[in-house]
């Protein structure tokens, strides 16, 4: 889906609110066994993208966690909040993948069941434009275009 390095951003579309911006993809088998293990906590706005995943546990975690699970088309169909260590999270039979996120994103960014979230990698490319005076550069950001226009003296 996005390659096993790198990170992604996690955007919840029906809320409209960020859940994270610094979230680890862990597509591979060893990726997906080491998850969150050795760590001793969750930096804010981080998190590791559990995939093809439909359930975890916690056993050898240190610190408790947010848990979101989606389905194929990116559809929240189960949260859990404030996972502590040593338990295990069933499988949810319609969930693609897992989130790890930081104690107490699902509060704050209110998401719930049902919602829609966007996941994708950071990437700023150039559209060029033509020249002109009052030259305008664009630069995308995923979905979105930001334009910042050069004066020249």
């Amino acid at each position: 889906m996005f390659g096993s390095s790198g990170e992604v951003f996690v955007y919840n579309k029906t809320k409209e609110t960020f859940l994270a911006f610094r979230v680890n993809i862990a597509d591979s088998g060893l990726g997906r066994l080491i998850g969150l293990l050795g760590r001793r906590s969750l930096r804010p706005d981080s998190g590791v993208w559990l995939f093809p995943a439909n359930a975890i546990h916690t056993i050898g975690m240190m610190f408790s966690f947010d848990v979101v699970m989606i389905d194929k088309d990116f559809k929240v169909v189960s949260v859990k909040e404030l996972v502590r260590p040593f338990r295990v999270i069933l499988p949810k039979l319609r969930a693609e993948s897992v989130i790890e996120l930081p104690a107490h994103t699902i509060f704050r960014s209110r998401t719930e069941v049902g919602d829609e979230l966007v996941i994708d990698r950071y990437e700023a490319r150039k559209i060029p434009k033509p020249d002109g005076a009052g030259k305008v550069d664009e630069v995308a950001h995923g979905e979105q275009t930001f334009a910042a226009k050069q004066v020249h003296g």
